[in-house]
């Protein structure tokens, strides 16, 4: 079946779209954005219409459109990393737009998103100067750009795109490892002196109750001794008593009154 006239305007559209989301664009890039919505309300209308494509060219057209979507919006993320998770889950088109693409340019696209956003990860993590790999980033672009017609240097350009990515997904793992290790070795680290203090309270503790254990018996000996020695002082006192009163009784009787 011949394609429409809304298909045909939907398909040079969608490969404007996929030319511009492949070029580095100025955050302030207004086009896209209207392209794309373009695009859904075209891809709504072509659906509805009696002589639609077959069934699986609509879900190529919706798979193309809706990653060209998800990449505006990953493109929106605060943060390297929410925009690297967001591209990672994005699912590119399978098949090329146009008779002259060789490999899907949404494809293309894809691989270059994701090279540019692990290189700002990189760039964050290790505190380099990303304007160095921006310049090679847009270098390569430009050399994608002009090289499209000629389907050998393509698939070169493409076999170095996923070299040059397959690198840095390499270092960047390297590097997020020994961050791992250096991390590990640290708590490690910390959990023995914790360790250590948690032991000398544990023997300060123990000493303190053998302490108070030792101080409660010597104050029971204390009392205990307190207690027997004024026993032992009344009765001397007591007996001392008596001995005086009987002394008295026989001075009395044996030197009687003096008349």
């Amino acid at each position: 079946m011949a394609a429409t006239r809304l298909e045909l305007n939907l398909i040079r559209l969608l490969s404007r779209c996929e030319a511009l989301a492949a070029e580095r664009r100025d955050p302030e890039e207004w086009r896209l954005e209207k392209y794309v919505a373009a695009l859904e309300d075209m891809l709504r209308e072509l659906k509805k219409q009696c002589s639609k494509p077959a069934p699986e060219l609509l879900n190529e057209y919706t798979r193309k459109v809706d990653f060209l979507k998800g990449l505006l919006e990953a493109e929106k993320l605060s943060s390297s990393t929410e925009k690297a998770l967001a591209n990672q889950f994005l699912a590119p088109g399978r098949t090329p737009t146009t008779i002259k693409e060789r490999t899907p340019a949404s494809k293309t696209v894809h691989l270059q998103t994701k090279a540019r956003c692990t290189g700002k990860m990189r760039s964050e993590l290790l505190g380099t100067d990303p304007l160095a790999l921006s310049d090679s980033e847009e270098l390569n672009v430009r050399k994608r750009k002009g090289l499209v017609s000629d389907e050998k240097q393509s698939a070169v350009e493409l076999d170095a795109v996923l070299q040059h990515h397959q690198d840095m997904q390499e270092k960047l793992a390297e590097e997020m490892l020994s961050l791992a290790r250096s991390l590990k070795n640290n708590t490690l680290a910390a959990q023995n002196v914790i360790k250590q203090d948690n032991q000398t309270l544990s023997h300060s503790l123990r000493m303190a109750d053998q302490n108070f254990e030792k101080l409660k018996d010597e104050s029971d000996r204390l009392e205990q001794h307190a207690k027997k020695s004024v026993n032992w002082l009344l009765w001397m006192m007591l007996i001392v008593v008596c001995f005086i009163f009987i002394s008295m009784i026989l001075f009395i009787r044996i030197f009687p009154k003096l008349k």
